[in-house]
């Protein structure tokens, strides 16, 4: 005789025995307490999670004769004629293979009939598989039922019902069950039927079920009958490690393994999608992750290597996949495709693949920014020229470094944001214009000389004094005089007016004041040489006087004053006092 199943042999027979979904059972309760039953009621959620259970449940209180605070009591010839399902007063049916309109002629004939108990309670399992003319002729009894009949419609699909049904139901939703409560209940069955498992094996057995309680029950019954382990086929594990490495090869070989040992590939896609959602939960929400502790704490470590741009495009590329699985002959190349695409950037071209290689950037820069940096220290300056020595930084990042060099001396914004002073002093003042940058200088007891401080000098002032300075070498110090080499005198004339500006910089970094003197390079080129001007270019007038029978350019020519004739005024010239009489009739 085969032994009886976990999850049937354990199947709640009371309310109080429900466990994860005290919603419903409260509604019910409450309605089997005030006798407010519903004509008709809409249980549906995941598999496993106590649909049918609830409803034979609900059909035993309605006609058992001893009910206690809305329990049936399991003990009385109702409640066991139900349990054995041999009562008249309950009538399940499996819409999936029962789906026509003559088996739901046979419902509707057989509800006008009377029953033994106060209730006749239909079980419809899987009513989301009713044909359109079925669910038309089980719309008026829904509608209308006799007094004496209760109808108990359960699916895992309720989006297929049709809205009429719907609304002439009250649906209750079921669903899943946390990990606490499963843990609860599976060490219970162990407990109860003297059962040998361990730690490890309770949690693999949780992680299978995934919140079901029927599949939790077969994953524990197999359990037992496999000498307490559980094998699974392939690790969703390796899926997820070879993507993270990027290794096509070894994505390839998961899959192949998992084909071998007999895994559907739409199966194990679906599993790869799900354990991809744990992970995207892991990093967004993990108080959602309904896992064992230390299977959560592997999910989260995967979801943090992965990164939440790379779960989202798995879930979206293997999602796809499952949709293309439906019509393809090998779903196994599909998801080999997709495991390829999703370890091998370079071949996947989509807009969403360079998106996430986008985001990884900048997420390795931002990391690159928060990490902390070595800095070389400066290069020695030649106090002659007050220049950087060339090859100077080999040379002091070969010597000893037991004390850190001073940091260059830097400005503030509010310093760097204020006019420059526009008068030159003859002498270096203590008070001098607050519009000047001062730059902070490490030690300000310390002496140091000009030709030492001078790049960082000229690195602190405002940009335009800093271009012009930047040209200019020290050529010598003398007691408090520095006498500085400008390229030529026009450049010199610009830096006069940032001269108090620098002064005031150097006796901030040195420790000191200093008279500038500027100097242009006497060696410097002039620059080019403009031509003689041209002689102006003579008169027409000029060349005739000179040249009476020289040719006369007629573009040189000019117009004359308007109203004056030529010929006549020539003739006025060749003949002083003569009048001249014009004919009016021509």
């Amino acid at each position: 005789m085969a032994t009886q199943s976990l999850y049937r042999r354990y199947r709640p027979r009371r309310f109080s025995e429900l466990r994860g979904q005290e919603h419903v059972v409260k509604a019910l309760r409450n309605a089997v307490i005030n006798q407010r039953e519903g004509q008709a009621y809409l249980f549906s959620g995941p598999r496993g999670t106590g649909k049918t259970s609830t409803a034979r449940i609900l059909a035993k209180v309605l006609n058992c004769q001893n009910p206690v605070d809305g329990e049936p009591c399991c003990e009385c010839d109702s409640c066991v004629s139900v349990d054995t399902g041999t009562s008249y007063d309950v009538l399940e049916l499996d819409a999936a293979s029962n789906n026509g309109v003559a088996e739901i002629r046979d419902v509707i004939e057989s509800a006008a009939l009377s029953s033994p108990g106060r209730h006749r309670v239909f079980i419809l399992d899987d009513v989301h598989m009713l044909s359109r003319g079925a669910e038309a002729a089980l719309l008026k009894t829904l509608e209308e039922p006799p007094e004496h009949v209760e109808f108990v419609l359960a699916t895992t699909d309720p989006q297929k019902v049709s809205e009429t049904i719907r609304s002439r139901e009250q649906h209750l939703q079921f669903h899943l069950l946390s990990v606490a409560d499963l843990d609860e209940y599976v060490r219970w069955v162990i407990s109860d039927a003297g059962l040998d498992v361990s730690d490890d094996v309770i949690e693999r057995v949780l992680t299978q079920g995934a919140g079901s309680a029927r599949d939790t029950l077969s994953a524990l019954e197999l359990a037992v009958a496999g000498g307490g382990t559980l094998d699974e086929p392939v690790s969703i594990d390796e899926v997820l490690e070879s993507l993270i490495a990027r290794d096509q090869a070894r994505g390839i070989a998961a899959i192949a393994y998992a084909v071998q040992q007999g895994r559907d590939p739409r199966t194990l896609a679906d599993d790869i999608v799900r354990t991809l959602r744990d992970c995207f939960l892991s990093l967004m929400a993990p108080e959602l992750v309904q896992l064992p502790q230390q299977r959560a704490e592997i999910i989260a470590e995967h979801g943090e290597n992965l990164g939440a741009a790379r779960v989202v495009r798995a879930m979206e590329v293997i999602g796809q996949t499952l949709v293309e699985m439906r019509h393809a002959p090998d779903a196994r190349l599909l998801l080999e495709v997709a495991i390829v695409r999703l370890s091998s950037p370079s071949f996947d071209d989509s807009n969403d693949s360079i998106l996430v290689r986008l985001h990884q950037l900048e997420t390795e820069v931002r990391e690159l920014r928060n990490r902390p940096t070595v800095t070389l220290p400066p290069a020695p300056v030649d106090p002659n020229t007050g220049r950087v020595k060339v090859g100077g930084r080999v040379a002091a990042g070969s010597a000893t470094t037991s004390s850190p060099r001073p940091a260059a001396p830097t400005l503030t914004v509010q310093e760097a944001s204020e006019p420059p002073a526009v008068s030159v002093p003859t002498a270096p003042s203590e008070s001098a214009a607050p519009s000047a940058p001062v730059v902070a200088a490490d030690t300000p007891t310390a002496t140091k000389s000009p030709a030492e401080v001078w790049p960082q000098v000229v690195a602190g002032l405002k940009p335009f004094a800093k271009a012009l300075f930047n040209a200019a070498s020290i050529a010598s110090v003398s007691d408090d005089v520095i006498t500085l080499t400008l390229p030529n005198e026009s450049h010199m004339k610009r830096c006069t007016e940032h001269v108090p500006a620098l002064q005031q910089a150097l006796a901030s970094a040195c420790g000191r004041s200093y008279q500038l003197e500027l100097t242009a390079d006497a060696t410097a080129s002039k620059g080019i040489e403009r031509p003689a001007e041209r002689s102006k270019k003579k008169k027409v007038v000029d060349e005739v006087a000179e040249d009476p029978h020289k040719a006369i350019d007629p573009a040189d020519l000019i117009e004359g004053p308007a109203g004056i004739d030529p010929s006549i005024e020539r003739l006025r010239n060749a003949f002083p006092g003569a009048r001249v009489v014009t004919n009016d009739k021509n």
